[in-house]
């Protein structure tokens, strides 16, 4: 099997969630989030802040990929923290939430201060193309509260503790703190379990911020992170600043990491 049918091409992507008021409501970012995602073809994409509709409205646009999700306050209700992924690659074996806070297993819990229900899916795939297992986590930190933050990073941690050690992992976020500049940081990857796949391989543009808020390319930190533990490397990662017509679609650029397993 050569290289680049083993790479999976993992993308992370704050959607921003469902709008109607111009310029950059969802009916105008809809058709250029498809174009992105088309063009940049991911195997599996984890995604931030997206509603039940949007969602819905993502899978009618891209019938190749199927998803996994819950909204954070349960059911279809609240922001999801849903996994896009192409059945033709990724057959999920199992998956489940949990909430970022001390009662993690409480649907819509949040007792560290931040006013936003925050929650992690993550799912066991097995990789057609290979024949392995791997974990994929998603997750999206609180954007107010640096304690917050913290929090959730030791209990991430924590829960691994639960998941077959034998397996690769990929995490995907938006975690809300700049790479190598929070305390959230260090407890995942600096003295943590896992590696920032933009210092892995070859990454570009350096300098750029994955949020933009609407306002385009511009240099910042790296808030959206894909990081790794075990046997998952990462030969590329790339901050994508698609547009069409001066549209985004988004006010976040996806962060694409092509990865070995």
């Amino acid at each position: 099997m050569d290289d680049e049918t083993r790479n999976l091409r993992v993308m992370t992507y704050n959607l921003k969630h469902w709008n109607d008021t111009p310029p950059n409501e969802w009916a105008a970012r809809r058709p250029v989030a498809k174009a992105l995602i088309e063009a940049e073809a991911p195997d599996v994409i984890g995604t931030q802040e997206g509603f039940y509709r949007q969602l819905r409205d993502m899978q009618a646009d891209l019938p190749g990929y199927a998803w996994l999700g819950l909204g954070r306050d349960g059911g279809s209700h609240g922001e999801f923290m849903a996994v896009f992924y192409r059945p033709e690659r990724l057959d999920p074996i199992e998956y489940d939430h949990y909430w970022l806070s001390d009662t993690p297993d409480v649907v819509g819990s949040a007792t560290w201060g931040h006013g936003n229900r925050r929650m992690v899916t993550w799912i066991r795939f097995a990789d057609l193309d290979t024949s392995r297992e791997l974990y994929f986590i998603n997750t999206h930190f609180d954007h107010d509260v640096e304690d917050a933050r913290t929090k959730a990073a030791r209990l991430v941690v924590e829960r691994l503790e639960a998941l077959d050690a034998d397996l690769p992992i990929i995490m995907t976020g938006d975690f809300n703190a700049n790479a190598g500049e929070e305390e959230a940081y260090r407890l995942l990857v600096t003295d943590g379990p896992f590696r920032d796949t933009w210092e892995e391989g070859e990454s570009t543009p350096q300098g750029l911020a994955s949020f933009h808020g609407y306002r385009g390319p511009r240099d910042g930190g790296r808030i959206d992170w894909i990081l790794t533990r075990g046997a998952a490397r990462a030969t590329r990662s790339e901050i994508i600043t698609y547009s069409e017509g001066g549209q985004f679609p988004s006010d976040h650029f996806p962060v694409v990491a092509d990865i070995d397993i």
